[in-house]
């Protein structure tokens, strides 16, 4: 979007938090931001792109189980049954109020982050400096947030609000890579890999056979060919073993020192709210979500 268009939509996202939007049905409401967002209609009663069938997702596929699966801590279990503990990047706790984080036995490094909601991550890289009282007003905001109301992602409607403390991991002086595998029908897809996230952001997409693709949404490709990771197989295999009773997932991992961590798993990319530059690979992915498997 345009800088123009950027602040619209940033007015627009603020009226829509007033709790009077509560009451427009889902299916409404998304119809509403889509055309806002995408600047073209939602044909959400007989979806044909990707992120046309991610709304039609959030309203039809709704599982019980999906809450636990987004959830940044309850998920931790799922995977230490299906996979092994040993994917999982270590924890130090678990907090309902900031006023319960115990700063004095944490490491020097760790991360923080709210178990329901997406986008929202405090990495500490040196704990003698930092500002405590701004971490607590952050946190606060982010205890205090109902994510669902803001895409309508069914799955985090009744995600009990927590903090989740857990190591900081990287090999770089930047935030790590997060290689996202997007599966259509518990089969690996796609790969995004996204760099130096909250900094100078790229993102690409890399086929099944790691070769580069010509795929881009709104964030900017990179010039790099990334090597292809030692853990890459892996990578894949477990991908499509947690996908494989999805209609579509992404799964989101990261390598440090050649050693694979689970990230999380999310049931809509980008909330579909993230135009393809070429709107061919929108209906290229949607091609791949069958929703009438569900």
């Amino acid at each position: 979007m345009n800088k123009v268009k950027i602040k619209v939509y940033k007015v627009f996202l603020r009226i829509l938090k007033s709790k009077i939007f509560r009451l427009i049905p889902d299916k409404v409401y998304l119809k509403i931001k889509y055309f806002f967002h995408m600047n073209k209609r939602l044909n959400i009663d007989n979806p044909i792109t990707f992120n046309e069938k991610l709304q039609w997702l959030k309203l039809n596929d709704r599982k019980e189980s999906y809450s636990s699966l987004v959830d940044k801590y309850e998920v931790r279990s799922y995977i230490k049954d299906l996979i092994g503990e040993k994917y999982l990047i270590p924890l130090y706790g678990i907090y309902e109020h900031f006023e319960q984080i115990n700063f004095t036995v944490l490491p020097n490094e760790f991360v923080l982050k709210p178990t329901h909601t997406s986008g929202n991550i405090f990495f500490c890289r040196n704990k003698e400096i930092l500002d405590y009282k701004c971490l607590s007003k952050e946190i606060k905001s982010w205890l205090r947030r109902e994510y669902f109301w803001l895409h309508r992602e069914w799955p985090y409607k009744n995600i009990k609000p927590r903090i989740v403390c857990e190591k900081y991991i990287s090999d770089k002086n930047t935030t790590p890579d997060d290689y996202k595998v997007l599966c259509f029908n518990g089969k690996a897809k796609l790969i995004e890999v996204h760099a130096d996230r909250f900094g100078n952001h790229s993102q690409d997409f890399y086929d099944i056979e790691w070769k580069k693709t010509n795929i881009s949404q709104e964030n900017s490709t990179s010039k790099v060919i990334c090597k292809k990771p030692l853990k890459y197989d892996e990578m894949i295999y477990l991908s499509e073993l947690i996908a494989k009773d999805f209609i579509h997932v992404r799964i989101d991992w990261f390598i440090i020192f050649d050693e694979l961590y689970f990230g999380e798993i999310t049931f809509y990319d980008g909330s579909g709210f993230e135009a393809f530059d070429n709107e061919e690979h929108d209906y290229l992915l949607g091609s791949w979500i069958d929703i009438k498997a569900i």
